[in-house]
This record gives C-alpha cells, sequence and structure tokens, in this order.
C-alpha cells in the first residue's frame, strides 16, 4: 500500500492541481462534457479531505481558467453552477475543518451569484488556520503578472514604490495573494504535460507531477502516489546537490 511509504515528516506545504481531464473521462463513457464536470467535483471533495487529513498546508485548485471562457456557453454555465454547488454543499465541512478558503484571478468577470458565494466562504473561514483552500477562477498565470505590473506601475507613478528598488520580493506582493506560499508540488492529472498558462510567477521551482488518472478518478491515493513521489526528489533550487545537503 504506496500510503505506507509516505513519510509524514515531508509532506509538501503547498500542493497545486490542474484538474484535467474531465471532458476526456466523459467522452469515454458515451457521455456528455458536463457529465465529467460533475463527476470530477466527487474529486474536488475528495482531495480536499485527502490533502486536509494527510497534513498539506495549502491546496490550491485551478478550477477556471481564463481560456475557459472560450468554451461554450452551455458548458462554461454548468462549470459556474458546479462552483456554487460546492460551496453550497461542503462549505459547513471545509469550516467545521479548520479550512480557510481563498481566491485567485480576475474574479470580477464571475456572474454575481458565483461571487457573492466565494466572498461569503472567504469571509466565514477567513479566521480558520488548519489549511488553506484555494480556488484559482477566472486565472491565468500572464494575467495575473500583467494584473500585478499595472498595480505596481500605479504605485510608482505616485511615489510609493521606487523602479530602481524593484526586486522579485516587491513585485510578488502585487500578485492576487501574496501572502500564499509559491507551491512545492503541482500535480496535473489526465496525462498530459503542461503548464497551462497556471501559477507562472510561483512555479519557478515547483516539483512537476503527472498523473495518467483522469480528474473524475483521481482520489486521495492518487494524491499519497503523487506525495510518496516528490519526497523522494531532491530540491536544489538552482544549486548542486553538494550543496544542498552540506
Amino acid at each position: 500500500m504506496v500510503e505506507r511509504r509516505l513519510d509524514p515528516r515531508a509532506i509538501p506545504r503547498h500542493v497545486a492541481v490542474i484538474m484535467d481531464g474531465n471532458g476526456r473521462w466523459a467522452e469515454a463513457r458515451g457521455l456528455s462534457r458536463i457529465e465529467g464536470h460533475r463527476q470530477g467535483l466527487d474529486s474536488v471533495r475528495a482531495v480536499v479531505r485527502a490533502a486536509h487529513e494527510l497534513g498539506v498546508g495549502t491546496l490550491t485548485l485551478y478550477a477556471f481558467s481564463l481560456e475557459n471562457w472560450n468554451r461554450p456557453k452551455s458548458e462554461v454555465d454548468e462549470l459556474m453552477r458546479l462552483l456554487e454547488r460546492y460551496v453550497d454543499a461542503e462549505l459547513a465541512e471545509v469550516h467545521r475543518n479548520g479550512i480557510r478558503v481563498r481566491t485567485i484571478g480576475r474574479l470580477d468577470r464571475l456572474p454575481a451569484s458565483v461571487c457573492e458565494k466565494l466572498v461569503q466562504a472567504r469571509a466565514l473561514t477567513c479566521d480558520n488556520r488548519e489549511m488553506q483552500l484555494v480556488f484559482a477562477v477566472s486565472y491565468g498565470g500572464r494575467a495575473e503578472i500583467v494584473d500585478a505590473a499595472k498595480r505596481l506601475l500605479h504605485d510608482a507613478e505616485v511615489g510609493k514604490v521606487d523602479p530602481e528598488q524593484l526586486d522579485e520580493k516587491t513585485f510578488a506582493a502585487y500578485l492576487y495573494d501574496p501572502e500564499v506560499s509559491d507551491p512545492d508540488l503541482l500535480i496535473r492529472t489526465g496525462g498530459e504535460s503542461r503548464v497551462s498558462n497556471f501559477l507562472l510567477w510561483q512555479i519557478a521551482y515547483t516539483e512537476f507531477y503527472v498523473s495518467a488518472v483522469r480528474w473524475p478518478d483521481f482520489r486521495k491515493s492518487h494524491l499519497v502516489e503523487a506525495i510518496v513521489d516528490y519526497q523522494g526528489r531532491e530540491r536544489r533550487y538552482g544549486l548542486t546537490g553538494l550543496q544542498v545537503r552540506s
């Protein structure tokens, strides 16, 4: 059993997940893509619970990208309804487990009802400290960097920032949620090996793990497999192995 190989002392602080494969899962079964998204909601529940049980500090889920707005309206509408349904069904348990809900993305593009649900979730859980659950919604990594640059340029124009003193730490403070640490582990389900415009600034030294399992089938055992694989790696951050170990 893979969980026996898990080192509870070396759980990644921050796990990010690109939840891919809903459509292909459905098509392989002769179902609509929307049915794949509905089944994927069960995986969200399972993985949030599993991450909490394993002691992950932050779990970021790529729930809806900026590019996803270009999908058929019926599919977009269903994805929005599913996000609302998750909050309605799971928020009480999330709160009871001490999980804080956070959001990143261009949230002004979301339907008002979805925004309201997310605002309620953030407000209810804002004092929780056991785990952070971050939903990347209407999110794009390039857009985040552009939006950060716009805010920084505005502050430079009014004298709040000295361009000559600009460094990575200063720039990172203008990202959507600078309080959230960079991911230690990025999991992509569905077998594809793409970053898909996700957390481009934050994943500079993140470990990648690609799972062939499509998102609707992804459960705790698959999360454990990814973490066990992560624990077998040596993170060097540009140094040599000898430097890291010394």
